[in-house]
């Protein structure tokens, strides 16, 4: 039985991270259980990924999806894009568990906040399972994978991220190590090296990294290495909270960018990465490419325009750099500034409007 001391804290979490709505499921029939977060509706429907995990327990869980919710609230207001941020995560091996009758009851779920959540496929599904989704809710993100431009938008990133290091921008050379070649990292390490990056590749499936590897010409090191490897550019595309307290202080790069989200497993370590001379490309700016490609799939425009529009990553990213060496913060604090003032303002619109 849960005891009042726990609501407290569980509701206390909650709020002090500004959620709208949270939900949880389970079916009996199928063994479903699943967490819905939906942060903020102000900009626009949340849309966000259904990530399936085998969670240590549903703490773990509930995490994960609140901490991924706000990152992506704070995705689309800072990509200027007329969108919320939410999250769902279902518990369970995607490789053991997942089955049509499981997905459909999550659409069931879904349905539930009648298209206030729009999903898409992230960690431990696909652009198939939501087509299952999409049988039981609508609207789904299930007529395009975003991955290839999520990758478009960070490779944009690190060549903002370049220049803001002096650099001309150009990746012949440049050493970059791209942590887990899922679908977002394996197109990232192809469009490096296409441009003749020197490419590193780690996957804690090892099958898949020799793959990637021995496709596009890149070296493999061992994923718990890393953190270690020296590298100009290391490109997260797995789970987040690589930089740590443990991991701090063993990285070997001076720059972070890639496709993961919640990289910093704590708000202090932007500052930790600053002071170690660490140029970091928050997170939600590099890797919206995705969410910008989605945004223009809702609206049923064609795909070079959501090209031209991702590539504007870089751009944005540059912006949050110059605001962060000119006010003294770190990129973090700038690009949350610059997504919480669009925020405010759109609020604001909507008070006066209703007054």
């Amino acid at each position: 039985m849960t005891t009042p001391e726990h609501d407290a804290t569980l509701f206390g979490r909650l709020r002090a991270d500004g959620a709208e709505q949270v939900l949880f499921s389970h079916d009996a029939r199928t063994g479903l259980r699943s967490v819905i977060v939906v942060h903020d509706t102000t900009l626009g429907p949340a849309l966000g990924g259904v990530r399936m995990h085998a969670y240590a327990d549903e703490h773990a869980a509930l995490d994960d999806a609140a901490r991924l919710a706000r990152a992506m609230t704070l995705k689309a207001s800072a990509a200027g894009l007329d969108l919320g941020g939410g999250w769902s995560v279902v518990i369970g091996d995607p490789a053991r568990d997942k089955n049509e009758e499981l997905l459909r009851a999550h659409g069931r779920f879904i349905a539930t906040l009648g298209g206030r959540f729009v999903p898409v496929n992230d960690i431990g599904t696909t652009q198939a399972d939501l087509k299952v989704i999409g049988r039981e809710a609508a609207p789904v993100c299930d007529s395009g994978d975003p991955s290839p431009m999520t990758a478009l938008g960070v490779l944009e990133g690190i060549r903002a991220c370049l220049r803001a290091d002096g650099a001309d921008g150009g990746l012949a050379g440049v050493r970059v190590c791209v942590q887990g070649v899922g679908n977002v990292g394996s197109a990232l390490a192809g469009l490096l090296a296409a441009e003749s990056a020197e490419l590193v590749v780690a996957d804690t499936d090892a099958a898949r990294a020799a793959d990637v590897a021995k496709r596009l010409g890149a070296r493999v090191v061992d994923p718990d290495a890393v953190v270690r490897t020296e590298c100009d550019v290391l490109a997260p595309c797995a789970m987040g909270a690589v930089v740590n307290d443990a991991t701090l202080p063993e990285l070997r790069c001076r720059i972070i960018a890639g496709g993961a989200n919640n990289v910093l497993a704590a708000p202090g370590h932007a500052a930790a990465l600053a002071d170690r001379g660490i140029l970091y490309a928050p997170d939600f700016c590099v890797n919206a490419g995705g969410l910008v490609f989605l945004e223009e799939q809702l609206l049923g425009h064609d795909r070079a325009r959501a090209e031209r529009r991702v590539r504007q990553v870089g751009a944005r990213l540059a912006e949050v750099i110059a605001q962060a060496r000119r006010t003294g913060v770190t990129t973090t604090e700038a690009a949350v500034d610059l997504a919480e003032a669009r925020l405010r303002a759109a609020r604001a619109r909507d008070r006066a409007s209703s007054a």
